[in-house]
């Protein structure tokens, strides 16, 4: 090993040189000071204090220099690393001070603003629409009724005097789950042939047989929920929308409660004085008599019918808008559920209520109600 060199000028350590030293501290301190932010402060910091900055490798020369000349050059090393570190702590105040004076003015809170500030949400029209229906019916005295989605066709359409041939039983209109037939293994089954599997259900009607099972007259049920068909969803149809029947099954009840309780119904929802239904004859499995369920046009009350100059866009200047089916209920479907139709009779209806919603409130667009875009529902507001 090789002994220290006794004869060794620091001088000509070029590294050491006291001009060196004080230009490096020079450049060190220049740099520090022109540093504008914390993170350009800490490239300065490596550059000039890191391991690898010059004043550090100027700082291992010393250990080569004799024992003599050691102490003259640690304390010059020494000294400008110092007044750089010193330097360093201080800017690094100074940004420091300088970044929070910043936050609190870019990032203070007007504690005066409302604070209220995020938007309410809204309640879905078809909910408040089916809610709303249900309270006037409630109030009369009716109950509301729930059922299964997934039905049995039995329930369906066998209880409702749908016949097997019936063509709303065809895949065409109708949502088969699972028939008995298939679920054994049968091959070749249609479930529509079978008579005995599980559909989604088509109608709310379902809902009014399983009352008619579980409950002994006099019954009075009102029947909101989802059905599903299946429709090419479009401006005006859906595969999946919102129904509600109602279900009165009473001795001695004809087609003149029927028609009171639909004019209540109309002036309960769209209010005034002057709003009425009429029926028109039509033909429904379920209900004999039956009838086509209009009224008379909320808007223009009837005034644009042959009135070019007062044209209604709702009813198209026709007077009446078609709400939906109705009659008596089918002696067969009272028979079907256990009820003496000798001694009983009863009346029915449904309507869609998404087309209800459409007249009601200008929608022209069925699709806008299943989108779920915020902006279709909020000036709905909240009612509840």
């Amino acid at each position: 090993m090789s002994a220290p060199n006794k004869s060794y000028d620091p001088v000509e350590v070029e590294a050491l040189k006291p001009e060196e030293i004080d230009r490096v501290r020079g450049e060190a301190l220049e740099a520090i000071a022109a540093a504008t932010s914390l993170d350009a402060l800490r490239e300065v910091k490596a550059a000039h204090a890191g391991d690898r900055s010059p004043l550090a490798l100027a700082n291992r020369e010393i250990g080569s220099l004799p024992p003599h000349a050691k102490a003259e050059a640690g304390k010059r090393v020494g000294q400008a690393r110092g007044a750089v570190n010193k330097a360093l702590a201080a800017r690094q105040g100074e940004l420091e001070a300088e970044r929070d004076e910043r936050v609190l003015v870019e990032e203070a809170v007007d504690v005066t603003l409302p604070h209220d500030r995020t938007p309410p949400g809204a309640r879905h029209p078809l909910t408040t629409l089916s809610e709303r229906i249900e309270d006037i019916f409630v109030a009369m005295g009716y109950e509301v009724a729930e059922g299964p989605e997934v039905e049995a066709d039995w329930v369906n359409f066998d209880a409702l005097n749908l016949g097997p041939d019936h063509p709303a039983r065809s895949t065409h209109d109708t949502f088969f789950v699972e028939s008995l037939a298939r679920a054994a293994g049968a091959a070749g089954s249609r479930p529509e042939e079978d008579g005995a599997g599980l559909v989604l259900r088509t109608h709310t009607s379902p809902v009014q047989i399983r009352s008619m099972l579980d409950r002994e007259p006099p019954l009075y049920v009102i029947c909101p929920g989802r059905v599903y068909r299946t429709d090419e969803l479009d401006a005006t149809h859906t595969p999946v929308f919102s129904q509600v029947e109602l279900l009165a099954v009473d001795e001695g009840l004809t087609m003149a409660d029927l028609k009171g309780t639909l004019d209540h119904l109309v002036q309960s929802l769209f209010g005034g004085e002057g709003m009425r239904t009429r029926l028109r004859p039509d033909y429904f499995p379920f209900t004999e008599p039956s009838a086509e369920m209009d009224m008379v046009c909320f808007r223009c009350r009837g005034a644009s019918v042959g009135n070019p100059d007062r044209p209604c866009r709702t009813c198209s200047s026709e007077g009446w808008i078609e709400l939906g089916g109705c009659g008596m209920v089918n002696p067969r479907v009272l028979t079907a559920c256990g009820i003496d139709p000798e001694r009983y009779s009863g009346f029915a209806f449904g309507f869609g209520i998404e087309r209800m919603l459409m007249f009601r409130h200008s929608v022209e667009d069925m699709r806008d109600m299943i989108e779920g875009d915020v902006r279709f529902t909020r000036p709905f507001g909240m009612e509840i």
